[in-house]
């Protein structure tokens, strides 16, 4: 038998739509307390939204400072994501609110995201798939139709930039596609590949994809001289 919801809790999910556009279901959370649902938050109405809240379940929508100091019940911050960058965590940490992230949920699902987005380079699905909509393919003189050169990507260099449980897993399809793994991580980390460093990862990738945190040390880092150590054919992911 579930209990009844607390009366003292009152849980405020900001931008639900984000994370759940129809396939999950939320009946977990209205379990635990009042539910204040909202698909999307402008950021002007996040602090006039959130001021009675206990909890507040944000995705993208930004928790700041004021949103924090103005919710005088709070005692969480839920992010349904990995990064927790929306939320100004000082902030949070000066009141004593506890913030939480799911960090593994999206390990399997970024990686397939990624190889999605590589396989899209190397064979230009989208391209092709296109063209036959518009029947050019059943115009064309030879049965063999290619819009662009297929890339095969078995023996390719896959660098990758940031080697945690998304990188490490990246990897791991990488080399069941036959492609050689070369990574960067800022600390020594072991795991399929081999570690080099950022100037020989990028002169010697052909397929390159990030997969490091948003943070200052991370913004921009990527500049014309990294970019001019790379193969003339080379993509970045």
């Amino acid at each position: 038998m579930n209990s009844s919801p607390s009366k003292d809790i009152d849980i405020v999910i900001v931008d639900g739509y984000t994370l759940n556009p129809g396939d999950l279901s939320w009946d977990g959370l209205y379990e635990l307390g009042n539910i204040q649902y909202h698909d999307r938050t402008p950021v002007a109405l996040i602090a006039e939204r959130c001021k009675n809240a206990t909890v507040i379940v944000t995705n993208k929508a930004p928790v700041s400072a004021d949103v924090i100091n103005d919710a005088k019940n709070l005692r969480l911050i839920a992010v349904t994501a990995t990064g927790y960058n929306v939320v100004d965590t000082e902030a949070a940490k000066k009141r004593g609110i506890s913030v939480c992230n799911v960090p593994v949920y999206g390990t399997d699902s970024v990686a397939q995201h990624t190889f999605a987005l590589l396989l899209e380079l190397s064979n230009r699905v989208g391209l092709h798939a296109e063209s036959v909509s518009k029947e050019e393919w059943s115009k064309a003189a030879d049965w063999c139709y290619t819009l662009s050169p297929i890339i095969e990507i078995s023996g390719k260099i896959l660098g990758i930039v940031g080697y945690g449980r998304i990188g490490q897993q990246v990897a791991k399809v990488g080399q069941a596609f036959g492609m050689q793994v070369l990574y960067h991580n800022r600390s020594p980390k072991q795991g399929p590949g081999k570690q080099v460093g950022m100037e020989e990862l990028f002169s010697k990738s052909d397929f390159l994809s990030l997969h490091c945190p948003v943070s200052k040390e991370n913004t921009g880092f990527i500049d014309a001289s990294l970019l001019s150590l790379m193969k003339p054919t080379a993509f970045l992911i």
